[in-house]
C-alpha cells in the first residue's frame, strides 16, 4: 500500500528540503523571493547550487537542466553532467551558482517571431526560483525562463511572471483602499486536465493520430456516448490500473492530483488538481500532460491530449479555476456570507466582470488553436462567445445595484432528499453552468474555454493582464476620492451598467444565444485566425501592465498564425497521403473481391445483383473520393503561392479545411460501405472501446 504522505514530493527540492538543506540566512533570503517575489539575492546562488546538486545527486541523478517554454507549446530542456575533471584523469560532481542562475541554448532553432533570424543563435534561461527544482529520470530540472541575446522574452513563463507582479501591484492598491497592507497577492490555478485513452496497438495502426494528434478519417461507431454510461461511470480495471500509477508518479513531484473520472466520451478520462499558484500551476500542468503519456505507455495505452480525436463525440477541454489570494491567506473572490455587503468583494466581481467584457477578444485570443477551433461552440463545449456566468444571488445583487433597489438575500439554503438516512446538507449560492465560458463558482471563477493541449501560461498571462488594467483604473479613480464610499459606490454601478452586457446565466449551447450575443454586441471569432487578426488590438495594456512590448507581443502572434498554417498543411498532407495510399488500394481489394463473387454467381446463373449494386455504389464512392484528393492537393499546392502570415493562416481556413472536411465526408462513406477486413486502419469501435478490460 502507498504511503503518500511519506513518497509526496519527494522528487522536489522543496521548503521542506530547502529548509533542511539550506543554512537559515540563506533559506530565508531565498523563501522571500518564493514567497513575495523579492528580488533574487545573487550572493547565496552558489550555497543553493551545492546543495540542490548534492540532493539530487543523492535522488539518482547524474545531469541537470534547465527546464523552459519556448513558443512551441511544449517544454525544452538540454542536459549537462555534474561531471568536472580533476587531476589524474578523475571527474567530480560539481555544480555552480552561475550554472544554476543562467544557461545558454541556441535561440535561433525556435519560435521567434521574427525576434532572432538563423545566424543569431544566444539565448539565455534564467532560473525561476519561484517553481520548485525536481528529479526526474535522473535528470535535477530546473524551471527556467527564456531570453534572447537582446533581451525579448522568447518563451511563455516569463510574460506569465510579468503578469503575475502586475496584477499583484494592483490588487495590493486595491486592499490598501480597505485598509488592509499585504505584501502580495497571488493568483492561483487549478486546472482540470481532459485526455483520452487509446490501445497502444491500434494507435500505432493510423498515421493521422501519430502525424497529427487526432483522427483525420473515421465513420462513427455504433454506439458513442448516447447512453451517458461512461460520464462518472464505473472505471475499467486497466485505466484503474494507470490512473493509479499516474497519481503516484505526480504525487512524487509534489502535485496536488486530486480527482479522477470518467469523463462523457467513450474513452476519455479527467484528472483534476487542488489548486496553487499560477507559474507553479503551469509548471506542474505540464509535468502532468508529460507523465500521463509516459505512465500509458507502461499500461500498453497512448494518452490523447489533442483537443478533438474523433468525430462525433466531446472533445477535450482545460478548465481553468482562477482565483486570486494574499499572502495573509484571503482569497479575494471569496463572497463571505453576505456578498451585498461586503464592498470589497463587489468591487473585485465588478473589476472581473469588466475586465472579461473589455477584453473578450483578448479571452478568446488566449485559447486560440487549430484543436480547440473543434470544439468551441459544437454542443460539447463554450461557444467562441466569451461570457460570464454569475448564479441567481449575485445576478440579484448585480440588478439591485443597477436599478437601485434592495432585495432580501436568499441566504443558505438547505436541500433535503426525502430519505430518512440521507443527510440535509447546504445548498449552493450558484449553480454550475458547464455552457458557460467563464463562470464563477463560489470562491473562483472556472474558464472553460481552454483546450486540452495548451499551455494554461499564456491563458492564465493574458487574464491576469486584463484584470491588473482595470484594477489599476479603479485604483486610480478611488485613491484620490473625498468620499470614498460614495465614489465606491458611484464605480461600480457605472461599471455594472456598462459591462451587464457580458453577463448570461443562460444555456451558452442554444443558437439563441448566439443571435442575442450579437444584439448585446458581444465579438462572437468563430476561428483561430480571425481571433489572431485582433491582436494588434492590445498592443496599450500590454505595455501598460509591462507584461510584453509591442515587439514581444507582435511576434507571439506571427508565432501562433505560422503554427496554425503549419498544423492544417500537415493535417491537410496526412489526409491525402492515407487516402492515396491506403484508403483507395484498400476499396480496391475489396471492390475485386464483389467482381469475383459477381462474376463466380452469374457463371454459375445465380444473381449478382447485390454485388453489382454494391460495386457501382463504391465505384462511384471512390471516384468521387479521387477527385475530392485531386481538389485538396490542388488547395494545398495554392498555398505556396500566399504571402503573409495572417493570409497564409486565412488560407487554411478558408480553402484547405473546406476540402479536407469534404474528403473526409466521401471517404467515411466508403468506410460504411466497405468490408471491415479491407480497411487500412482501425475503426472507431476499436479506438473508443478497445480498452476493454
Amino acid at each position: 500500500m502507498i504511503n503518500v504522505p511519506e513518497i509526496f514530493g519527494e522528487n522536489v527540492f522543496n521548503e521542506n528540503v530547502m529548509r533542511e538543506k539550506l543554512p537559515k540566512e540563506v533559506f530565508k533570503k531565498l523563501m522571500k523571493t518564493i514567497e513575495l517575489g523579492a528580488s533574487l539575492d545573487v550572493s547565496i546562488a552558489n550555497v543553493v547550487a551545492n546543495a540542490m546538486k548534492d540532493w539530487a545527486v543523492d535522488k539518482g541523478a547524474t545531469h541537470y537542466t534547465h527546464w523552459f517554454q519556448p513558443m512551441t507549446g511544449v517544454t525544452a530542456e538540454k542536459h549537462d553532467s555534474f561531471i568536472s575533471p580533476t587531476a589524474g584523469g578523475n571527474v567530480i560532481m560539481s555544480f555552480s551558482g552561475k550554472e544554476l542562475i543562467q544557461g545558454e541554448p541556441d535561440a535561433s532553432s525556435f519560435p521567434s517571431g521574427g525576434l532572432r533570424a538563423t545566424f543569431e543563435a544566444r539565448g539565455y534561461t534564467a532560473w525561476d526560483p519561484s517553481s520548485y527544482a525536481f528529479v526526474k529520470d535522473g535528470t535535477l530540472y530546473i524551471p527556467t525562463a527564456f531570453c534572447s541575446y537582446t533581451g525579448e522574452v522568447l518563451d511563455k513563463k516569463t510574460p506569465l511572471l510579468r503578469s503575475m507582479d502586475a496584477i499583484s501591484k494592483q490588487a495590493c492598491r486595491i486592499l490598501k483602499l480597505f485598509g488592509k497592507n499585504v505584501e502580495r497577492v497571488t493568483t492561483t490555478v487549478g486546472p482540470e486536465q481532459e485526455y483520452f485513452l487509446v490501445d497502444k496497438k491500434y494507435y500505432d495502426q493510423r498515421k493521422d493520430l501519430i502525424f497529427t494528434g487526432r483522427t483525420l478519417f473515421g465513420a462513427m461507431s455504433p454506439k458513442g456516448q448516447e447512453m451517458d454510461d461512461h460520464y462518472f461511470g464505473t472505471i475499467k480495471p486497466r485505466v484503474a490500473a494507470f490512473m493509479a500509477d499516474l497519481d503516484e508518479e505526480l504525487w512524487k513531484y509534489g502535485i496536488l492530483a486530486k480527482t479522477k473520472h470518467n469523463e462523457v466520451a467513450p474513452a476519455q478520462h479527467e484528472i483534476a488538481p487542488i489548486f496553487s499558484t499560477t507559474n507553479t500551476a503551469t509548471d506542474n500542468n505540464q509535468l502532468v500532460m508529460d507523465v500521463a503519456k509516459k505512465v500509458a505507455l507502461q499500461h500498453g495505452m497512448v494518452c490523447l491530449l489533442h483537443e478533438k480525436p474523433f468525430d462525433g463525440v466531446n472533445g477535450s477541454g482545460k478548465h481553468n479555476n482562477w482565483s486570486m489570494s494574499t499572502n495573509q491567506g484571503e482569497n479575494l473572490l471569496n463572497p463571505g456570507n453576505d456578498p451585498k455587503e461586503n464592498a470589497q468583494f463587489m468591487l473585485i466581481l465588478t473589476a472581473v466582470i469588466s475586465a472579461v467584457d473589455k477584453y473578450a477578444k483578448l479571452m478568446r485570443i488566449s485559447v486560440a488553436s487549430a484543436g480547440n477551433d473543434h470544439r468551441l461552440g459544437a454542443n460539447e463545449a463554450p461557444p467562441a462567445i466569451v461570457s460570464v456566468f454569475l448564479g441567481d444571488e449575485l445576478q440579484s445583487i448585480v440588478d439591485d445595484i443597477i436599478a437601485g433597489t434592495h432585495t432580501a438575500g436568499t441566504g443558505s439554503a438547505k436541500i433535503q432528499l426525502g430519505v430518512t438516512t440521507l443527510p440535509v446538507f447546504s445548498k449552493d449560492n450558484t449553480d454550475r453552468n458547464r455552457t458557460s465560458p467563464f463562470a464563477f463558482t463560489g470562491n473562483r471563477f472556472e474558464f472553460r474555454m481552454p483546450g486540452s493541449s495548451q499551455n494554461i501560461a499564456c491563458i492564465n498571462m493574458m487574464l491576469n493582464t486584463a484584470v491588473a488594467d482595470v484594477f489599476k483604473r479603479y485604483a486610480d479613480e478611488l485613491e484620490g476620492a473625498e468620499d470614498f464610499d460614495a465614489a465606491l459606490n458611484a464605480l461600480v454601478k457605472r461599471e455594472l451598467t456598462a459591462h451587464q452586457r457580458v453577463i448570461f446565466n443562460g444555456n451558452g449551447y442554444d443558437d439563441n444565444w448566439v443571435a442575442e450575443a450579437e444584439k448585446r454586441g458581444l465579438p462572437n471569432l468563430k476561428s483561430t485566425p480571425e481571433a489572431l487578426a485582433c491582436y494588434d488590438e492590445f498592443v496599450d495594456v500590454f505595455e501598460g501592465t509591462g507584461v510584453l512590448s509591442e515587439t514581444e507581443l507582435l511576434s507571439r502572434k506571427e508565432i501562433l498564425l505560422e503554427e496554425y498554417a503549419k498544423l492544417i498543411k500537415i493535417e491537410s498532407r496526412t489526409m491525402v497521403d492515407m487516402a492515396k495510399k491506403d484508403i483507395l488500394p484498400a476499396v480496391g481489394s475489396y471492390t475485386k473481391e464483389l467482381s469475383e463473387i459477381a462474376c463466380n454467381k452469374k457463371q454459375l446463373g445465380l444473381d449478382a445483383a447485390l454485388e453489382i449494386k454494391e460495386l457501382e455504389k463504391l465505384s462511384a464512392l471512390a471516384s468521387d473520393t479521387y477527385d475530392k484528393i485531386e481538389a485538396l492537393s490542388a488547395a494545398i499546392a495554392g498555398a505556396g503561392a500566399v504571402e503573409g502570415v495572417q493570409e497564409a493562416a486565412d488560407y487554411q481556413h478558408d480553402t484547405v479545411i473546406p476540402a479536407m472536411e469534404q474528403l473526409r465526408t466521401v471517404a467515411d462513406e466508403l468506410e460504411v460501405n466497405t468490408a471491415a477486413k479491407y480497411w487500412p486502419f482501425p475503426a472507431y469501435d476499436k479506438l473508443l472501446f478497445g480498452v476493454n478490460c
